[in-house]
């Protein structure tokens, strides 16, 4: 990625709380330049710097999660227990909680297949949750064994993957059903059940997006 696109990927994500994640704002980050454009970037611009149509949603996607995760870290401190920690890393989704369906869709669909036959993969929702998962661990038991490193790593993204999907439906009861699968870690197999409601909504987000991209 160049300087460029770097800097205007870090002007966009305060832009998505109230455009989505969408190339609009990519186009309008340009605007926040401190030396700004007279326009907005061009989509011939917006493409050749983050790639065409959803490929540069999905790369303002990934840069808010990682910015979320920078965040993680930046935050803590270290009387954090590991509830507090991902807690916090819940409580960064609000501003933007009513875009994620719509952002973990894209990260659910393959770029490769016809719009109309889209596959839903988990893969990189999981991925996301281990990687903060990984953090999470660093920041509440950087002093854990490497013997138990893995499987209590394993064990917390389970946990987050069903809070963070919990929390897409039922914001409000969020930190409650996190405490409740932290207090109980065999809950965790939980997380399967969700993965299956992840798929689905995923399917759903897809569908209304064909309908008003297609109009039918």
């Amino acid at each position: 990625m160049t300087t460029t696109s770097a800097k205007l990927l870090k002007l966009a994500l305060p832009l998505v709380k109230n455009h989505g994640f969408t190339q609009e704002v990519l186009s309008l980050s340009a605007l926040s330049l401190p030396t700004p454009l007279a326009n907005p970037l061009p989509d011939a611009s917006v493409t050749a710097l983050f790639g065409p149509g959803d490929d540069a949603c999905r790369t303002l996607v990934h840069a808010w999660l990682d910015d979320a995760r920078r965040r993680m870290k930046e935050e803590s401190t270290e009387k954090m227990g590991m509830g507090d920690v991902l807690k916090a890393r819940l409580k960064s989704n609000e501003p933007v909680l009513e875009h994620l369906p719509e952002a973990f869709a894209l990260l659910a669909s393959s770029p490769l297949l016809p719009l109309l036959l889209l596959p839903v993969d988990p893969a990189p929702i999981i991925k996301h949750t281990a990687q903060v998962s990984n953090q999470a661990c660093w920041i509440a038991h950087g002093d854990v064994q490497e013997s138990s490193w893995y499987t209590r790593r394993a064990t917390i993204s389970a946990i987050y993957l069903a809070a963070e999907l919990h929390q897409l439906t039922s914001p409000k009861t969020a930190p409650a059903f996190l405490d409740l699968l932290l207090e109980n870690a065999e809950h965790a197999g939980k997380a399967l059940d969700e993965t299956a409601f992840f798929c689905e909504l995923c399917l759903e987000e897809l569908e209304r997006d064909c309908k008003e991209f297609w109009g039918v």
